[in-house]
């Protein structure tokens, strides 16, 4: 049901013809170095335009939101599926810190007690929860990254720029966690609670029959404060990271740099988001793990009971190091994608 209105929207979100005729404009930015790049004639207002040869994805057409959102889907599934054992850990330490004091402690009693197969606890409601947060997530943001930059316009975009990056962001986050909420109560509840379930297929009915539907979204507003600031922060301090190190740190030009140059980037990019992305979503991401592990509590009752401080930091290095890794990888994982698709890599217009 979620995924075909999904499918409904991506159908409606191709520009206009006269929207199009306005968007054949003089190159200019990353539209100009793109469009030399691979000797195409065609590029956008804000974004550059994918290549015109035949079979190649056309920008801001339905096409064009399905291959983002299948990247996503790659981009995040894989991602936080690779790094469960670590999650495994970080929401163990997190909903009962005298047990699990330590990464290394952490690992140590998750083996000792649940063997290796604990480290993989959760792994399936993890790579569909967030598969399908990674398809609203990067589908969407391309779509109202779009639909606000032209909404101010390509001279507002170089003062407002930002603005649009985060409202896109935070725009398309609030419909991803819709999707993911569902196997993230499940996913905390099989990590965190001894015995509960191995899995999906018995952790969700087991959920259900005892706590009813909407224990499945009980999470959901602390998931939005979370994940919102979190993706605010991934897509916002992307871009701009982007712009500088092309400014400052890569020795050419954008479009002199080789895919694999330029995939490089979005990597160094990703990572260096991710940093900023792990501090301003952790209090929000330790009341996720606390609500999920704690039958009947409320966001008071975990802010009370842990204090502000433990709020903000505990766990926070392990996070750090978990959410860096895992951003860049993200970043590299959806250009790669993007590349093989004919389309350019994600980044702000860039002048040198």
């Amino acid at each position: 049901m979620v995924f075909g209105n999904f499918s409904a929207a991506l159908s409606t979100m191709q520009p206009s013809q006269q929207q199009r005729k306005q968007d054949q404009g003089p190159l200019s930015g990353l539209a100009a170095a793109v469009a030399q790049a691979i000797n195409s004639p065609a590029a956008g207002k804000v974004v550059a335009a994918a290549p015109s040869e035949p079979g190649k994805v056309v920008m801001y057409s339905p096409e064009y939101y399905y291959t983002c959102a299948i990247g996503g889907i790659f981009s995040c599934g894989l991602t936080h599926t690779a790094v469960t054992p670590l999650d495994v850990v970080k929401c163990n330490m997190q909903t009962d810190p005298a047990k699990y004091k330590s990464i290394r402690s952490g690992f140590s009693v998750v083996l000792q007690e649940q063997g290796a197969a604990g480290l993989l606890r959760g792994w399936l409601p993890t790579l569909l929860g967030y598969s399908a947060q990674g398809a609203f997530k990067f589908g969407l943001y391309e779509y109202f990254k779009k639909t606000y930059a032209d909404y101010v316009g390509e001279e507002n975009m170089r003062t407002y720029g930002t603005l649009v990056f985060l409202a896109g962001s935070a725009s398309a986050e609030f419909f991803a966690d819709i999707a993911l909420s569902p196997f993230e109560a499940v996913k905390v509840a099989v990590q965190t609670r001894p015995g509960f379930g191995k899995g999906l297929t018995d952790g969700m009915p087991k959920l259900i029959a005892t706590e009813g539907f909407g224990s499945l979204f009980k999470s959901l507003v602390p998931l939005w404060g979370r994940q919102i600031p979190y993706t605010m922060m991934k897509f916002g301090a992307f871009e701009n990271t982007v712009v500088a190190l092309y400014k400052y740190a890569v020795p050419k030009p954008r479009e002199e740099c080789s895919k694999n140059e330029q995939l490089g980037v979005s990597f160094a990019a990703g990572y260096i988001a991710g940093v900023f992305c792990a501090a301003v979503s952790h209090p929000a991401d330790n009341l996720v793990s606390k609500l999920n592990a704690q039958k009947g509590s409320t966001a008071a009752d975990i802010v009370k009971q842990m204090g502000w401080w433990n709020l903000f930091t505990r766990g926070l290095p392990l996070r750090i190091v978990m959410v860096g890794t895992l951003t860049g990888l993200q970043w590299g994982i959806y250009d790669a994608f993007k590349v093989y698709s004919g389309l350019p890599t994600t980044g702000a217009a860039v002048k040198k």
